[in-house]
């Protein structure tokens, strides 16, 4: 018997992620990729004469021929930060389900409205974050929401990168700069452990001095009833960068050895033995994904949802509150 296979599209090319996801779709057996849409002409003749993942493809000249062909079940948004929640709700408005790669815009409202549009039409959006498919993030998930660290009362997360001045002047235009860009998969993560925070405060500075104005040296607090999380992200760390995340509760601590890609490794440390672990310090293995798996893996997620073979892996109340938070974090959204 022939397996029907799912016609995805992708819109937009711009996005740090969209070769990845393209590679994600085209080696998944379950997809037919129809074709890529790019706005920008230049870019369009860059990619197609290309020998990367974007080569030998079907380019769109009309987004309308993609958008309006009733076969193509979802599409990958993979337009730049600027222009992909714009991209989004024209996804989401002809009626089909949406792979979006993070952020979910600026424009606060909109981002309301698309998701109200596809809560109405039963649509899934899913945000392209990443590591909550890392076998490590979701170890330490499961024994923090379970209780088995006790009382949750800190998380801390730093994820910080190098950018040359010309990739971070591409990014100026957003508030909070570098936050902007990186804080959601941060925030994700925290946002699912703690949910909304009761205060932020932010610390946006300009200390590289590369490009004027850009927030390249960033660190938001968060206040919850019973917990405080701290996500610090700076945009001139010095290759390999060491990014952590740590989570503290009142009877143990796990923290995912740095770097968190692959992050094979997580310190465990409990208060007393339990659960086939000893009391104190140990390191914990876990499978760890490198970023291709990690696509694959949302994919899959994205693929399941979406046929309603289960339920999403976040709701889109989640979606809605880590992009909310990202925006009281770097200001556009008075706090």
């Amino acid at each position: 018997m022939k397996v029907t296979k799912i016609r995805m599209a992708q819109y937009g090319t711009q996005h740090g992620h969209a070769a990845g996801k393209l590679l994600a779709m085209n080696t998944n057996q379950n997809v037919e990729v129809t074709g890529v849409f790019e706005p920008s002409e230049e870019r369009r003749h860059q990619l197609q004469n290309s020998d990367g993942v974007f080569a030998n493809l079907h380019w769109y000249e009309d987004k309308n021929e993609m958008l309006g062909d009733p076969s193509i079940l979802a599409i990958a948004s993979e337009g730049r930060n600027a222009e992909s929640l714009e991209q989004t709700e024209e996804i989401v408005n002809a009626g089909k389900h949406v792979w979006y790669d993070k952020p979910a815009g600026e424009n606060w409202e909109r981002w309301q409205r698309v998701v109200s549009t596809a809560e109405s039409q039963r649509l899934q959006i899913q945000m392209g974050y990443m590591l909550r498919y890392h076998s490590a993030f979701k170890q330490i998930t499961d024994w923090a929401k379970s209780g088995f660290l006790g009382k949750v009362f800190s998380v801390r997360a730093h994820m910080s990168t190098c950018l040359p001045s010309e990739a971070q002047f591409a990014i100026k235009q957003h508030m909070g700069g570098i936050f902007y860009d990186l804080g959601g998969h941060m925030l994700d993560q925290v946002i699912w452990l703690l949910g909304r925070p009761n205060r932020v405060t932010s610390f946006l500075r300009n200390d590289s001095n590369l490009v004027t104005g850009f927030s390249d040296n960033t660190l938001a607090v968060f206040e919850f009833p019973s917990a405080i999380a701290f996500i610090d992200i700076a945009a001139m760390e010095t290759q390999p960068m060491a990014r952590r995340f740590e989570v503290y509760g009142d009877q143990g601590s796990a923290i995912i050895v740095e770097p968190f890609e692959p992050g094979k490794n997580i310190r465990l440390c409990l208060q007393e033995a339990k659960k086939g672990y000893i009391a104190g310090a140990q390191l914990v293995t876990t499978t760890g994904e490198n970023r291709n798996q990690l696509y694959r893996l949302e994919l899959e997620a994205f693929l399941e949802a979406i046929m309603g073979k289960q339920l999403p892996d976040r709701p889109l109340s989640h979606e809605l509150l880590v992009q909310e938070t990202l925006l009281r974090a770097t200001g556009a959204i008075l706090d």
